[in-house]
């Protein structure tokens, strides 16, 4: 794998991990909607980004120099999950969404584990940060030896 290959795997991981942070986002700002679409369409849903790995993109001339050295892959998000599994019900009466038993469907997000998912996902960001800084500066080095 070239230089510019590791700095396109990098730049696929970074993406990867902003759309994560995007979904866990959503999920803490949806935390207590208990109607998404209309009236009976109920709670908020969490959702997460799948990661599978995928072609690094490049530019052209990149692309040709490692389908010629053996392709670099990246990171991708493959699918965006929906949870599937049964609100949590509170007993609220009062509440406009409220069925005839005074239960109102809430999604099953908790928010410390939303802030330890976003931190992790900040992490990743950052590591892969940190590895375009370290291919960035052996590029440079690299030159100096040309001087």
């Amino acid at each position: 794998m070239s230089l510019f290959g590791a700095i396109a795997v990098s730049a696929s991981g970074m993406e990867a991990q902003r759309v994560r942070i995007e979904l866990l986002a959503e999920n803490l700002s949806n935390a207590d909607t208990t109607r998404v679409n209309g009236p009976n369409s109920g709670p908020y849903r969490r959702k997460d980004a799948v990661f599978s790995t995928g072609p690094a993109e490049t530019s052209f001339a990149g692309t040709l120099a490692e389908l010629s050295l053996g392709g670099s892959e990246g990171v991708v998000v493959s699918d965006i999950s929906v949870d599937q599994t049964e609100p949590e019900r509170r007993y609220l009466p009062g509440h406009p969404d409220a069925d005839a038993d005074g239960y109102v469907a809430f999604p099953k997000i908790s928010p410390t584990e939303e802030m330890v998912n976003m931190m992790s996902a900040s992490r990743g960001y950052e590591a892969n940060v940190a590895a375009i800084s370290t291919v960035k500066d052996m590029i440079g080095r690299s030159l100096d030896l040309f001087k």
